[in-house]
């Protein structure tokens, strides 16, 4: 049998989450609404709902978001993303932090083709946007974890399966968001709406499986670390518990104060005991009245490695960088022998060019043949079979793909900012591929205590960067002097959202082009002050659990001197944002968030 043959047999089942109508019908709103015949809001609405969000300062153009669910991606719609991406957007792609692939500055009338190529790889932006629930995520580690009790993978399609143009998902207060992690350390089931983390019990000598399920939480204007729903949700439960929240969320969210209108908010407001009590009980309204055609409909798949790949093992000499690499963005899987592999992009942004190659790459080094979007802006390979690494490094670097730093604190999430988002201050994008290079240059990549630690920038107080669970984080505003206006950015740190939650704590205003020597000179203060076996993370930690915030006024002090701007006769180059020679000012639009 042939090595192709064989890797066949192990791949994952392709899910096809299109509907081929949705083009046609989304090509003949838009000649309605050309004409006037559609008004704009609704068709806003329409718009997003189907996934194509607003483009900066322009209705001639759109963002379309493809969802990923679960993050798996396969190698044919890597392919059409690249296709696509030369045809119809501006010959790049970027991946969100959720998961999702996002098509920059498409022509409006080009969107409905759009759609028709995705449908043709079984892809779909459908509830992408809009006030409905967004792509469910899944850790890229579930499956492959160490410390995970099970998969939850199949949990997170079953879940995106059923709520996918769900009616009950159409008419939300706002968005709403699903997020499935492997363990406490990967993923982020404490920051969003409904997160979900595998646990088993044993019940009378069997092994029982279920999760934890959090509730309430999220980042934004407004940040919240969510809440455990109860000790142990069993798996027949999770489903029932998913609809209650949404339930609870559709009949109680306040529709007319749209920016505070999320779960969180809700939460809140209401207090925990309160919403939590409601929930138990609206599931069991749920459980005594939904059909049974309601079962979540899991498909366990095993996480056994039925065929080793040796395909292109290689003798004689070792790159340069190769170790580097393989230290900073390569993770040991549970299944021995195995490596989940990382492509290390610039926040987020990824080539026509590079979307095949990394296709190719699937097809080549992966004994499950499908490519997983993490939480950070990357793609990992999975089941690449350590005989088989070298030749893979060897073959991303022809495609620039295999710069090290995927997994510490020199690979920076930045958001769209002001390349394209109505909402962005700053360009967040370009600022967080600033810190990458001088990071990289550094070679601070190399620097172990740093690589837990985690950069995030937002290009305004959203937090689409997810700035508030970053071991240093920034968003996005303004700042002057006298007449002369600069960019800057708030400054926080302790952030993270793994087993000890917390949101980080602001410590002062940066200026755009002081924002490296602030995290440089942070970096110094850990140095000098570190116990033994502190990482950057661990000591920042420990300082913003200081009960009368000494060390954090200290820390605020020593970087006050560089938020003193200059004049614009002595640097003129302060008062222009990354990306722009022009001087800065503020200028937003409204919002896409919300439909």
């Amino acid at each position: 049998m042939s090595q192709t043959s064989l890797r066949e047999k192990m791949n994952v089942p392709v899910i096809d989450w299109a509907r081929m109508e949705e083009a046609d019908d989304f090509a003949k709103t838009v000649k309605l609404f050309r004409q006037g015949k559609y008004p704009e809001d609704m068709f806003r609405r329409y718009r997003l709902q189907h996934g194509a969000y607003g483009t900066r300062m322009t209705s001639d153009y759109a963002m379309v978001r493809v969802k990923i669910p679960a993050g798996e991606i396969h190698p044919h719609q890597l392919d059409k993303l690249s296709h696509i991406s030369e045809q119809f957007s501006i010959g790049s792609a970027h991946i969100s932090t959720r998961e999702s692939i996002q098509l920059h500055w498409v022509v409006l009338e080009d969107v409905s083709e759009v759609f028709r190529e995705l449908g043709q790889a079984g892809m779909t932006s459908r509830e992408a946007c809009g006030n409905a629930i967004r792509n469910v995520m899944c850790s890229p580690m579930c499956g492959v974890c160490p410390n995970e009790s099970f998969d939850a993978t199949p949990y997170a399609h079953a879940t995106a399966k059923f709520f996918l143009r769900n009616p009950m998902n159409q008419n939300l207060p706002r968005k709403f968001k699903f997020t499935y992690s492997c363990c406490e350390e990967h993923g982020m089931a404490r920051i969003v709406d409904v997160g979900l983390i595998p646990k088993t019990i044993h019940v009378d000598g069997k092994e029982v499986r279920g999760f934890k399920v959090f509730v309430g939480g999220g980042l934004g204007n407004k940040s919240y670390v969510g809440h455990q729903l109860e000790d142990f949700t069993p798996e027949e439960n999770v489903l029932y518990t998913a609809i209650s929240v949404v339930r609870l969320f559709d009949r109680l969210g306040d529709r007319k104060n749209m920016p505070r209108n999320r779960l969180r908010y809700l939460v809140n407001q209401m207090g925990w005991e309160k919403f939590q009590n409601l929930v138990l009980k609206e599931r069991d309204m749920v459980r005594a009245t939904q059909s049974v055609v309601v079962k979540l409909p899991v498909e366990i798949k095993t996480d056994e490695v039925r065929v080793p790949l040796r395909v292109n093992h290689q003798d004689g000499n070792v790159p340069a960088g190769y170790a580097r690499w393989l230290t900073t963005n390569t993770f040991k899987q549970k299944q021995k022998g195995y490596r989940t592999v990382f492509a290390m992009l610039e926040a987020g942004d990824i080539t026509s060019g590079q979307l095949k190659s990394v296709a190719n790459l699937i097809r080549e080094f992966s004994a499950e043949g499908v490519g997983r979007l993490g939480f950070i802006q990357n793609i990992a390979i999975r089941y690449v079979h350590e005989d088989d690494l070298l030749s893979m490094y060897t073959k991303m670097s022809e495609s620039g793909l295999a710069k090290s730093g995927a997994l510490t604190m020199a690979a920076p999430i930045g958001c769209s900012g002001t390349t394209s988002c109505n909402l962005a201050l700053t360009n967040s994008h370009r600022l967080a591929k600033e810190i990458q290079r001088k990071f990289l240059e550094m070679e601070l990549d190399k620097d172990k205590s740093l690589a837990e630690s985690s950069i995030k920038i937002s290009g305004c107080p959203n937090s689409c960067g997810q700035h508030g669970i970053a071991t240093v984080g920034f968003f996005g505003g303004g700042g002057r002097l006298g007449h002369e206006m600069y960019p800057s950015y708030m400054m926080s740190i302790g952030g993270r959202a793994d087993g000890q939650a917390m949101l980080g704590k602001n410590l002062l205003r940066m200026p755009a082009k002081r924002v490296i020597p602030a995290i440089l000179q942070l970096i110094d203060m850990f140095k000098e002050h570190a116990l033994e076996g502190d990482t950057l993370k661990s000591w920042i930690h420990r300082v913003c659990q200081d009960a009368d915030d000494v060390k954090i006024l200290d820390i605020r002090n020593h970087l006050a001197p560089l938020t003193t701007p200059p004049t614009k006769e002595e640097d003129p180059d302060f008062f222009a944002d990354y990306g722009s020679d022009a001087s800065y000012h503020t200028k937003t639009g409204r919002g896409e968030c919300a439909a």
